[in-house]
C-alpha cells in the first residue's frame, strides 16, 4: 500500500494550501486532490450536509486507491471527521485552528480567530477553545464572502480588502498579538493581512502541523513511500480550473468533473 496515492479534499481551493505544506515535507508521494468547489463554502451548511459530501469526497477519493485521506477543511474535519473514521478503514487527518499555541502564547491576553459559521459553531471546536482559552480575550470573527471571493479569483480584489478591514477592526481595537486562521482557504489572505494588521500581530495557520501529523501517521502505519521516483500530482475540481491552476502555480494541470 505504500506506494499508493494520498489523497486531499476540501470544500475547494483552501486545501491547496495544507497540500503544499505535506509535498513540502514529504515529495517523494503521489497525490490526489479533489476541491469540492461547486458547493463551497461548507461553513453554512448544517452537520449532515457537510458530512454528505465528505461522504462523497472520500468514496471518490478511495476509488481512485488512496491509503491516507487529508480531510484539508476545517468545517469538515469538525463536523464530519469522527463519523469518516468510523466508517472507512483507511487513516484520516484532520484539520483544526490552531488554537493552542496562539493561547499559550499570548503576551496580550488577547487573540482573533477568523474562521467559517461551520467551524466555530461546531462542538469540536467549542472544546479545543474551552480547554485553552478560559482566561483568553478571544476575538471570534465569520469570514463571511472570502471563501466566494477566492473561489472566483478575486482573492486582490478591492472587495477582499475592505471585507478584511471589517472583520480584523474589533480585533485590532482589542489587541490581539496572535491571529489564528480556521479555514484551509485563509493562508491565501496572508500578505494582505500582514499589510493590514499592526507588526506586532503574529498569524498562524495549521499547515506545517498537518504536514507533520500526516507523515507521522504515514510512518506509524508502514505507509511511508521509500522508493526514489517522479512522484504523480492529480489536481481535480468541479469549479474553474484556472483558478485553481493559478494558486498552484508550477504549471500543474487541474481536471474539470462533474461531481
Amino acid at each position: 500500500m505504500s506506494k499508493q496515492p494520498i489523497g486531499v479534499f476540501d470544500s475547494g481551493l483552501g486545501g491547496t494550501s495544507i497540500w503544499k505544506e505535506i509535498h513540502s515535507l514529504i515529495p517523494n508521494e503521489d497525490y490526489i486532490y479533489l476541491a469540492d468547489s461547486a458547493n463551497a463554502p461548507y461553513g453554512p451548511k448544517g452537520k449532515d450536509a457537510i458530512i454528505a459530501l465528505s461522504i462523497k469526497n472520500t468514496e471518490f477519493l478511495l476509488k481512485k486507491e488512496c491509503k491516507l485521506i487529508v480531510v484539508a477543511c476545517n468545517t469538515a474535519t469538525t463536523n464530519a471527521i469522527d463519523y469518516l473514521r468510523n466508517t472507512y478503514n483507511v487513516p484520516f487527518i484532520g484539520i483544526e485552528p490552531a488554537i493552542k499555541p496562539a493561547a499559550l502564547q499570548t503576551k496580550t491576553n488577547a487573540i482573533g480567530i477568523l474562521a467559517t459559521k461551520g467551524t466555530l459553531s461546531s462542538e469540536l471546536f467549542s472544546k479545543t477553545s474551552n480547554l485553552f482559552t478560559s482566561n483568553i480575550n478571544v476575538i471570534e470573527q465569520v469570514g463571511n464572502g472570502i471563501v466566494e471571493l477566492i473561489e472566483s479569483g478575486k482573492l486582490q480584489s478591492d472587495e477582499m480588502v475592505s471585507l478584511l478591514k471589517i472583520y480584523l477592526k474589533p480585533m485590532i481595537d482589542a489587541n490581539i498579538d496572535y491571529l489564528v486562521l480556521g479555514c484551509t482557504h485563509y493562508p491565501y489572505l496572508i500578505p494582505l493581512l500582514i499589510d493590514l494588521l499592526p507588526k506586532h500581530v503574529k498569524i498562524i495557520d495549521s499547515g506545517e502541523a498537518v504536514a507533520r501529523q500526516t507523515k507521522a501517521v504515514l510512518e506509524k502505519n508502514n505507509l511511508l513511500n521509500t522508493i526514489l521516483k517522479k512522484p504523480k500530482n492529480e489536481f481535480y475540481t468541479n469549479g474553474n480550473p484556472e483558478i485553481m491552476e493559478s494558486l498552484l502555480e508550477n504549471n500543474f494541470k487541474v481536471e474539470n468533473l462533474n461531481f
